[in-house]
């Protein structure tokens, strides 16, 4: 090649490098990454000639390689979250049963119609044990009557996967009365048609302080439904170390949230596995746990959420973790009118992963405080309406952080990665860590660290130096059994 040839190549790639940095800065400021510009490409290429489409095709793969590189499924190390994670010590440290006066009232079932009958004859105090089996029910189980601080209802397993509860009905256990504790059961759906089987777990009304411990959960769209019921709200509920997933994509139009609580105040989220909660059919958008409807002060913490741990490659959107999801109708609201769908909640110390959308997302929700979560291979964190506040601190972003539609995000102090470096397939953030992939999360060098000024635990539950580093965990070594 001559002298002026190699100048006429010159100058066509710095132009061609140019034209892509500029679209990729014009993307940045756009808020629009390449997992979110790869679908629509796809999406809007479809259906014409041949070429076109083959183009769409394949600068969807493009995108979604550079952003999310290879597919396959993620690894599943074996989490100090989820079911079976917490010490038998810890999973009833709480329950009646413990305390002399209560040892009398506990009660056992050996049949579907003995645990229906327990179940509708409970008195506060009872423990109605299961003994070792498979359940299996075709209408719902109502939990009516009312415990107490003192003597609550509880429905256990003596031994976490000695006793399997099926369900073929649209609710299971649906949940009215105060303080009923519900701890080491495999819940699964039995449907044939997911429409059918709804919620393992409908809590409403009068259900306040409801408690799940050491449950594992499938097979269901919304694992646990709660709401309000005749003016009254179902606040200080627990969900505290289950497992939630589902075998194979729900085909349902309707929502697909394994925690889905409208309009309940106090609840507490802690130290969940939550996972592959694809809604393949409607708008085929999900979310792995939201709060909304008005309701405040929901605590998420300590939580793993894998959007596609198992089901990849599906169409659609999956959030993470939500303060406001998609919104809530007026009559559904606690308020009856939704001005905040959330106020001052807090997520913190939590690990999202593998979402084709936002990690977290943050709709029309009040002093929302955002706080040493680690989010990889996810769309970032996202804050939108004029109605959002956000305190976003000390987070590992592998994306980015951002406010729209008039929301106010105060960031301090976190590590996350511009756009403009996911278009040229650049994860600064995934760098940090031994194999994103494989889930090995531990440092490949020192971590990055910041200060930090109140006592705290991470993911693991372990405590925090004062020299914390970013993100949820310490030492990942602390977070696998």
């Amino acid at each position: 090649m001559n002298a002026r040839a190699l100048r006429y190549a010159s100058l066509l790639a710095l132009l061609g490098l140019s034209v892509t940095t500029a679209a990729a800065l014009y993307l940045q400021g756009m808020g629009v990454a390449p997992r979110a510009l790869g679908p629509y490409v796809g999406q809007r290429s479809a259906g014409h000639n041949p070429l076109v489409s083959g183009i769409g095709s394949w600068l969807q793969e493009r995108l979604l390689s550079l952003d999310r590189r290879r597919p396959g499924p993620y690894a599943m190390p074996s989490f100090s979250v989820g079911a079976m994670a917490m010490p038998p010590s810890q999973a009833s440290d709480q329950a009646c049963w413990r305390t002399p006066g209560c040892r009398r009232l506990r009660k056992f079932a050996g049949s579907p119609a003995d645990v229906r009958a327990s179940m509708q004859a409970a008195q506060p105090g009872d423990v109605i044990t299961l003994l070792p089996g498979t359940y299996r029910f075709g209408a719902v189980l109502a939990a009516l009557a009312a415990g107490t601080e003192q003597a609550p209802i509880t429905v256990r397993a003596e031994r976490h996967g000695s006793v399997v509860v099926q369900f073929d009905t649209v609710e299971g256990f649906a949940v009215s009365g105060p303080w009923w504790r519900f701890e080491n059961l495999i819940v699964r759906g039995a449907c044939a048609i997911d429409a059918r089987c709804e919620h393992a777990f409908h809590v409403a009304g009068d259900a306040h302080h409801f408690v799940a411990v050491n449950n594992t959960i499938s097979d269901f769209n919304a694992h646990f439904k709660i709401n309000g019921s005749g003016g009254r709200f179902p606040d200080h509920g627990l969900i505290d170390h289950n497992t939630l997933a589902n075998s194979a994509p729900r085909k349902t139009a309707g929502p697909v949230t394994p925690i889905d609580l409208v309009g309940a105040s106090g609840w507490t989220i802690r130290a969940n596995y939550i996972a592959d909660f694809i809604k393949a059919q409607g708008d085929r958008v999900s979310y792995g746990a939201f709060a909304k409807g008005a309701g405040a002060g929901t605590i998420v913490e300590r939580n793993v959420v894998l959007c596609e741990q198992r089901l990849q490659g599906q169409p659609g959107q999956r959030v993470g973790l939500s303060f406001g999801g998609g919104g809530t109708g007026k009559p559904y609201c606690r308020d009856r009118r939704c001005i905040t769908e959330q106020d001052h909640g807090v997520i913190r110390d939590n690990l999202v992963a593998a979402c084709s959308d936002a990690g977290i997302y943050i709709n029309s929700a009040a002093d929302t405080q955002i706080i040493h979560n680690t989010l990889l291979d996810t769309g970032g964190i996202d804050v939108r309406f004029p109605e959002s506040g956000a305190d976003v601190v000390g987070n590992l972003v592998d994306g980015t952080i951002r406010a729209r539609n008039g929301a106010r995000v105060r960031a301090l102090d976190n590590l996350d990665t511009p756009i403009a470096y996911l278009y040229a397939g650049y994860h600064p953030v995934r760098r940090l860590f031994e194999n994103v992939r494989e889930l090995n999360l531990r440092w490949k060098a020192a971590p990055p660290r910041r200060a930090i000024t109140a006592a705290a635990v991470d993911m693991c539950g372990k405590l925090r130096p004062v020299w914390a580093s970013y993100g949820a965990f310490e030492n990942f070594a602390d977070c696998v059994r």
